[in-house]
């Protein structure tokens, strides 16, 4: 790999410090820029709980609480909860892309989209996708933010409502300036004192769980499988929407082995994905579930209950900084000239919008499974072109010609796009959709099969194939390696 400096094309203005520094205690200076070794640190290990702390959050009990209002029973849930948090893996892999090359997962993609495609990609996968989650989070701890407040006696109210977004995005946009210096520093403390006070309230939540709960109509054959593939699809959902995992891990040494960073990222993410989601189905066993917050509380002593709601709206606001931060890097690779801190601020500002949105206009509940779910379409195959390429390059990943958008960049490809990805990300979409199966969309494949979801299969499989058959035909990708 190169290590001279890379042109500056994509860098913003104030990203020409003479020596950037990854500090938690300064703006971080970098932004789509490559890393150069001089300024790599850290170990793989440094990436659980990087990953753990957003990860004990509050989306994640809503969505085991809907995997029990789609009618499995708990065992059934628990089956989908662990099948869709495996997919864990794959964010793994691909954030081992992040020391391989020095650039974030937004410039890596030009290896498998050229320089113009990528811009869409990016805007698409990367940004807008981002901004939903950062949405639907950040609706979720408002809702938890105004019931906290009420238990102060502030009633609720569109003002109420309104401020408790702001002030939460405003903390999470604190993190997301700031960079990845104050999120590798901060999340390790983070994450241990979430886990603990979400290992405390899921003792109370077993102790008045239903273990042998059945529902009302149980499903059976066809309507059973459908139903779990759903489920799958919507836990899987998660994991699969960190197409950008390489984001944090683009600072380790280029000698960190990928099996390191994806162990470390996987386990982080598993471990309390597998265990907050499943206390959110154990809660739906006993209690009405449909206000997840106020289902919640019904298990919790009072002295306990404050602690447990201020806990998730930390944990929310984790788990969105990541999101911002990345969302920032986003805009940057789709040609935004603006300093990293500044297009955070701007994804912040268009995320509060359409988290009131959410809030005074859309069912929150309603809307998750289904937004969700779809977003699966698009994120599935992005992950298996990303995969091929991986496999194909055997990981290896110049970021010095990576950060080059020129028209005579080594990633430009055919008039800025490259064939190979484009046509494979986009029949992968195509097939995910044509298997998808969601509240408000049905494909026809999904139709004909009795309702059965198979987008994320054929969302990661179909375009992995076609990208390595593609590539490994074309003159122009091998000119790339």
């Amino acid at each position: 790999m190169s290590q001279t400096t890379p042109p500056t094309a994509d860098a913003a203005p104030a990203l020409t410090h003479p020596v950037p520094t990854d500090s938690a205690v300064r703006v971080e200076t970098h932004g789509i820029d490559y890393i150069p070794d001089t300024e790599r640190h850290g170990r793989a290990r440094d990436l659980f709980a990087v990953w753990a702390a957003p990860n004990v959050n509050f989306l994640a009990v809503v969505i085991g609480a809907t995997l029990m209002l789609l009618g499995l029973n708990l065992w059934q849930a628990l089956l989908v909860i662990v099948i869709g948090n495996l997919f864990s893996i794959i964010t793994g892999i691909v954030a081992g892309s992040g020391p391989a090359a020095g650039t974030p997962s937004e410039v890596i993609t030009r290896a498998m989209y050229g320089v113009i495609g990528n811009r869409f990609n990016v805007a698409i996968a990367g940004w807008l996708i981002s901004v939903c989650y950062l949405a639907i989070n950040w609706a979720a701890a408002t809702t938890v933010a105004v019931g906290l407040l009420g238990r102060l006696g502030v009633p609720s109210s569109p003002w109420t409502i309104a401020l408790s977004a702001i002030v939460i995005a405003a903390a999470t946009m604190v993190i997301s300036v700031y960079g990845h210096g104050l999120i590798m520093r901060l999340y390790q403390p983070l994450a241990v004192a979430l886990a603990v006070i979400f290992a405390v309230m899921a003792v109370f939540v077993v102790g008045g769980a239903h273990w042998g709960y059945t529902p009302a109509e149980p499903l059976h054959g066809l309507d059973l499988v459908a139903m779990m593939a759903a489920g799958i699809a919507l836990v899987a959902s998660s994991p699969l929407s960190y197409t950008n995992s390489a984001d944090f891990a683009r600072y380790l040494p280029a000698s960190t082995r990928v099996r390191d960073v994806a162990l470390w990222t996987t386990l982080g993410m598993v471990i309390p994905g597998v265990l907050a989601t499943f206390v959110g189905a154990l809660a739906a066993s006993a209690v009405d579930m449909s206000d997840p917050e106020a289902g919640l509380e019904k298990f919790l002593p009072g002295w306990f209950a404050p602690v447990f709601l201020i806990s998730v709206i930390v944990g929310t606001i984790a788990n969105n900084a990541m999101t911002a931060y990345s969302s920032g890097l986003a805009l940057q690779a789709v040609g935004i000239r603006l300093p990293r801190s500044r297009t955070v601020l701007l994804d912040g500002t268009v995320g509060v919008l359409m988290t009131l949105f959410a809030l005074l206009v859309w069912n929150f509940l309603d809307s998750v499974s289904s937004a969700l779910q779809l977003a699966v379409a698009i994120l599935a195959p992005v992950m298996g072109v990303y995969l091929a390429d991986m496999l194909w390059r055997r990981n290896r990943y110049d970021g010095a010609a990576l950060a080059d958008d020129s028209h005579g960049s080594r990633f430009w490809f055919s008039g800025g796009v490259h064939i190979a990805g484009a046509v494979a990300v986009l029949v992968g979409i195509g097939a995910a959709l044509l298997c998808s199966a969601t509240l408000v969309y049905v494909g026809p494949v999904a139709a004909l099969i009795g309702g059965i979801d198979l987008s994320v299969p054929v969302g990661l499989i179909v375009p992995f194939v076609i990208y390595l058959a593609l590539v490994r035909r074309s003159p122009r990708s091998q000119a790339s390696l």
